[in-house]
């Protein structure tokens, strides 16, 4: 890529403005892997009637995951005209004080400083790194708690 920031080609779909990373996230995982094992593991997890309701193409595109369907933040960032929460002099807000998912907050509260220090393509690249298994180096997603790969223990959140 321009710009001599290694050749990472950041996919504005998945920046989701209140800084969880899509790209590290399971249904977005699942859904492009087209991983049938793991999307019927996901369905429990979040509450699903079937693995097929397990597909996401981002937070920022037109196939967002149910849950994601209709977000404050992001409709807030976009009234705004920001990016992302990251570029915002209210953070935090009774939005993010109050977001619903506790493993959701604590990454929010991690994420969005290291992006507003970080820029755009830095962070993301640091969130992937971050989101991989220190054992053996598989790519891991937000929550989890063992590594798919080695079974190796893992708190990366």
């Amino acid at each position: 890529g321009e710009g001599g920031t290694g050749d990472m080609e950041v996919k504005r779909e998945l920046l989701a403005p209140c800084g969880l990373y899509c790209g590290v996230c399971a249904v977005l995982i699942a859904h492009r892997d087209g991983n049938d094992k793991f999307k019927e593991k996901l369905v429990s997890v979040y509450g699903v009637s079937s693995p097929d309701d397990i597909r996401c193409g981002g937070c920022l595109s037109e196939d967002r995951f149910f849950y994601c369907q209709a977000c404050p933040i992001r409709d807030c960032c976009a009234q705004k005209g920001l990016e992302g929460c990251h570029q915002c002099d209210e953070w935090p807000c009774d939005l993010i004080e109050n977001f619903p998912l506790p493993v959701g907050k604590k990454v929010i509260m991690r994420a969005v400083p290291a992006w507003k220090e970080l820029g755009t393509e830095a962070w993301v690249e640091a969130e992937e790194k971050r989101y991989t298994c220190p054992e053996c180096g598989y790519a891991l997603f937000r929550g989890a708690k063992r590594c798919r790969g080695c079974g190796a223990d893992v708190d990366v959140d």
